[in-house]
């Protein structure tokens, strides 16, 4: 009997790789088919038995790629996730995240996918209701990134009222481990604490970290993302997926300089974004079986020892901004540290 087959864009990236990982180690019965354009994720991430396809989402036809391989599913994880900085690099936002999203829509819709699971984010609520964000609130966000997730989520959502495809959002949040990009200076404020420490740089937080996160150990959330894909209850749901337990930003990275054994902080001046974002997770636990089992603890001992392994690598740092005015001081570009890094094009990796 020939295999079913799952495409998943993103796949050089944190959820991505790993989810193929789980997929050929626990459901041999599905071939995977992968994109990535490697501009954020690592050719080294991507397990050998994936079918791999080296593309850009907005530039290259990725028609080829569905029409040769006729996917059963699909999850697209492909983003580029730095809500922070949306505001500086609009144009890119938008084409990186929507405009590459109604790509993956129309070839779902052609090739008649079975579902499309397709990864959001928490940034589509704002500020939530007193910084809980529950599915059935309305979103309301306040940067452009929040803006294309939450139109991706509602151009998705027309396909399958007009074209009949069925979908699954998920919401992931704050989503750490092994395989994450560390190089990144805008975005996963766990790995850019790795990659300054590694570096002798201190660690830098924005504001006086008080700011409250939910932080997600990877491997917690790969069976629930099948299951997402899948499972007939988590047709056409839109589900918060992660962990479970807030975390101010100080204590996370307390707890990380308790790990590594030392460190350094410094305070820089704050920035806008949400102040609490607490996530509900009973929908996940219902539907998807989600189970918290990676405390911060934990997870953040099992990536620090991946971390220290990884070889040495040019930090990725925009060479220039679409919109200078407003600009935070610590994203003022010094040209002198990234002089060998191409003008960015970066999709395909979620963090």
């Amino acid at each position: 009997m020939d295999k079913k087959t799952v495409l998943i864009t993103g796949v050089a990236g944190l959820l991505g790789s790993r989810l193929a990982d789980w997929i050929i180690e626990n459901k041999p019965e599905f071939k995977v088919v992968g994109i990535d354009n490697l501009s954020g994720g690592a050719v080294e991430n991507i397990n050998p038995k994936v079918d791999f396809w080296q593309m850009d989402l907005i530039e290259h036809p990725i028609s080829n790629c569905f029409e040769v391989n006729k996917p059963d599913y699909v999850f697209h994880f492909a983003a580029y996730a730095a809500e922070g900085l949306s505001p500086f690099i609009r144009t890119f936002n938008y084409d990186n995240n929507l405009k590459s999203t109604a790509k993956i829509v129309n070839e779902c819709i052609k090739h008649d996918v079975k579902r499309l699971t397709f990864t959001s984010t928490l940034a589509v609520y704002g500020h939530g209701y007193g910084g809980i964000f529950d599915e059935s609130q309305q979103q309301a966000p306040i940067d452009p990134y929040g803006v294309a997730k939450y139109a991706c989520e509602m151009d998705i959502q027309i396909a399958g009222e007009q074209h009949g495809l069925d979908w699954c959002i998920i919401r992931p949040h704050n989503v750490y481990g092994i395989k994450q990009n560390i190089w990144d200076k805008y975005r996963n404020v766990l790995g850019i604490w790795m990659y300054q420490h590694l570096n002798g740089m201190k660690m830098t937080i924005f504001g006086d970290g008080s700011q409250t996160r939910a932080f997600s150990y990877i491997d917690d959330s790969l069976e629930p993302l099948w299951n997402a894909a899948v499972r007939e209850e988590a047709s056409k749901e839109i589900i918060n997926l992660g962990g479970i337990r807030e975390t101010s930003i100080k204590e996370a990275n307390e707890i990380l300089r308790e790990v590594i054994g030392e460190g350094e902080v410094e305070y820089l001046e704050a920035r806008h974004e949400v102040k609490h974002s607490i996530p509900t997770y009973q929908k996940s636990v219902d539907i998807l079986d989600f189970e918290h089992k990676t405390d911060l603890k934990e997870g953040l001992t099992q990536m620090w020892e991946w971390a220290k392994a990884q070889p040495m690598k040019e930090r990725f740092v925009w060479l220039s901004y679409e919109l200078d005015k407003g600009i935070y001081s610590y994203w003022k570009n010094d040209k002198s540290n990234n002089t060998n890094l191409p003008e960015s094009k970066v999709s395909g990796y979620l963090s």
